[in-house]
């Protein structure tokens, strides 16, 4: 099967949704499919895939150079993986489906990946004509998927025809560094063999709960018996390629760190290769995701954590995951609750046998969303759509 991505983002573009678009590429590849990505010029080629870097901004300009190769490769299904802030918050990508429809009964089946539900600028007052444009994208595809249960709840109250839940896995393939040696990581940032080094993975934005992170570490004493003197590592980069919001909440968070005195106690890896981002992981103690609304799938930082098999600190969903058991293969505390997330750290930075056992739990969970699972779930959609759209063109 011919597959053409459309993506806002794509490595080396810092960003989870390029990261998704690259895994889930391959992952078909591997499966038999002819793939190729029609992505920002800002992209690169990746082996195995045929990239087109061709759009320099994403506005209604942007349609001519999709449609360009699209009839270039003749794909069976046109993928949108869609984030508002990968498309500058434009609403062209919305009505993609739409202009595809009008290619007649030949066209290629369109289907769209929601990463998240986030609305597109439109202009001012808007309202509800941006969440409207947003439900606009799933009708008019010929197949919508969600990637997390929330999600999929939310989107399935306004469609005829329900999503498909699919989930994604992590973007980083666990595997250290050679000669890595755990006490040479942790001493660059000063973090002896007794201290305490919590970890933070993923960009800075509200949603994740750092500034609460910051206050509960503030909190903890400078120095114990039992915890060392702990410390924080953000790994990764700290804003993205896609959503300038998360420039502004950086300096807010920066300031933040000043002003409660951590600045020697919050250390950060900045952009790194994910070998450094694995030896990063192994060198913490406990990964800290206070995420506001509460964990979801949704979060690739969250799979990366799960996939390292590390002891994870995180918040209750909104909604049910069965999958996630406390005290097994996560530990789970009310979102935005500082007192609750500090008596959870220091609980479980004097259990190291618990820690031992939710980190192999993480682990196990982590096999649930193997690319290649999500591959299969995706293929199984696309033969749907694309046998759909062989009946139309076949029709009288």
């Amino acid at each position: 099967m011919n597959i053409l991505f459309v993506s806002g983002e794509f490595p080396p573009m810092q960003g989870g949704v390029g990261d998704y678009t690259r895994e889930i590429a391959l992952a078909l590849r591997a499966l038999g499919c002819q793939v190729s990505v029609v992505t920002s010029t800002r992209a690169r080629p990746v082996a195995g895939l045929t990239v087109h870097p061709v759009i320099e901004t994403w506005n209604w300009r942007s349609w001519k150079a999709v449609l360009d190769v699209v009839r270039l490769q003749q794909p069976d299904v046109v993928h949108i993986q869609y984030q508002a802030a990968a498309y500058a918050l434009h609403p062209a990508i919305n009505f993609l489906p739409r202009r595809l429809r009008r290619l007649g009964a030949g066209r290629p089946a369109s289907a769209v990946t929601f990463h998240d539900l986030k609305v597109p600028y439109l202009f001012p007052k808007a309202g509800r004509l941006r969440r409207w444009v947003v439900h606009e994208l799933a009708r008019r595809s010929d197949a919508a998927i969600c990637t997390n249960k929330q999600d999929f709840e939310d989107l399935r109250a306004q469609l005829d025809s329900p999503p498909t839940l699919i989930p994604i896995g992590s973007n980083i393939d666990p595997k250290l560094p050679e000669g890595y040696e755990r006490q040479a990581w942790r001493a660059q940032w000063g973090v002896g063999p007794d201290d305490l080094l919590l970890s933070f993975f993923g960009f800075i934005n509200d949603r994740k709960g750092v500034d609460v992170l910051l206050h509960v570490l503030s909190r903890l004493p400078l120095e114990t018996p039992e915890m060392g003197k702990p410390s924080l590592l953000f790994i990764g980069g700290q804003t993205g390629a896609s959503d300038p919001t998360n420039i502004t909440y950086l300096g807010r968070i920066q300031a933040l760190i000043e002003e409660l005195g951590l600045v020697e106690r919050v250390h950060w890896t900045g952009y790194v290769s994910a070998e450094e981002v694995t030896a990063a992981f192994a060198a913490g103690d406990l990964c800290v995701l206070p995420y506001r609304d509460g964990v979801s799938f949704l979060h690739g930082t969250f799979h990366a954590a799960l996939a390292h098999g590390v002891p994870i600190l995180t918040t209750e969903p909104r909604v049910a995951l069965p999958e996630l058991a406390h005290g097994e293969n996560v530990f789970l505390v009310p979102p935005q609750d500082a007192e609750a997330l500090a008596g959870a750290i220091q609980r479980l930075a004097i259990d190291p046998a618990l820690c031992r056992l939710l980190g192999r739990g993480a682990l196990a969970l982590a096999g649930e969303f193997r690319w290649d699972r999500i591959a299969e779930q995706t293929m199984d959609v696309y033969r749907r759509i694309a046998a759909e759209s062989g009946a139309r063109a076949g029709g009288p």
